[in-house]
């Protein structure tokens, strides 16, 4: 098959299956895995999909999302299972941990069942920050550019922040979940801060309702099982086999 032929196919294969692995494209082209990712390098370059880990997806304007909804729309959204993850989430806080809590509306809600007093928190949240203080719990607020979409601190001073410090866990939120694309954000700056503390994190939550699955937005912070996901409900038991997941319904 030649190379043309061959890279209109996969773009045929990523916009019919939305999302593809380089191995499923070696087993339906007959052609080396080698040869897949370059031409999946190449693609890319082109705009003609988009390279994540292990594959690509689809570049099509309504499968990937470069907005999102600003703070007050998002927090109205799938209150009770924000609700039910983030209890749970709560309650994973032992004394003596050093927790990164990511800005975002779900890790919000968590704030209302933390009270572990002994632990000590950093965000990069201004909302949170001000509720944990008021709390009585010690606090860091990360310094930065402030978001006002999303309420957060963001950019290279608050990335620099964060590189000195070791958290024994980190909760995040995340706009999509895909098992080819990771955890995506629309924002390259948040996604640089989002990947800075997975990284400095000993362990690493992502807490998302249902609706984040199977969505891919502009840029991936996370590959699927850097971290370990709270839900309230899955679309596919795919999820399950790439990474940890713990279903909180109730």
């Amino acid at each position: 098959m030649l190379t043309e032929e061959r890279r209109t196919r996969i773009i045929e294969i990523v916009n019919e299956k939305k999302a593809v692995s380089v191995n499923e494209l070696v087993e339906l082209l007959d052609t080396s895995a080698a040869t897949i990712r370059r031409d999946i390098n190449e693609l890319n370059r082109s705009h003609k999909l988009i390279k994540v880990f292990g594959g690509a997806t689809s570049i099509s304007a309504k499968d990937v999302i470069t907005k999102e909804d600003a703070v007050k729309q998002k927090a109205q959204k799938n209150v009770t299972e924000k609700g039910n993850i983030s209890r749970y989430a709560a309650s994973l806080i032992q004394d003596n941990d050093f927790v990164y809590i990511d800005a975002g509306t779900t890790t919000l809600a968590m704030l209302e069942y933390i009270n572990n007093h002994k632990a000590k928190y950093i965000t990069n949240g201004v909302v949170h920050a001000r509720i944990l203080m008021e709390k009585g719990l010690e606090v860091i607020m990360i310094g930065g550019r402030l978001k006002a979409s999303t309420e957060a601190v963001v950019g290279p001073d608050c990335t620099e922040f964060i590189r000195k410090y070791h958290f024994t866990k980190a909760f995040m939120g995340t706009n999509g979940i895909s098992v080819f694309a990771g955890f995506t954000t629309p924002d390259a700056d948040e996604a640089m801060i989002k990947t800075a503390a997975i990284r400095h994190a000993y362990k690493s939550f992502i807490l998302a309702d249902h609706s984040k699955f199977d969505e891919v937005n502009s840029v991936t912070f996370a590959e699927i099982g850097d971290c370990t996901i709270i839900t309230d409900k899955l679309p596919s038991k795919e999820y399950m086999n790439n990474t940890t997941v713990k279903i909180c319904s109730e």
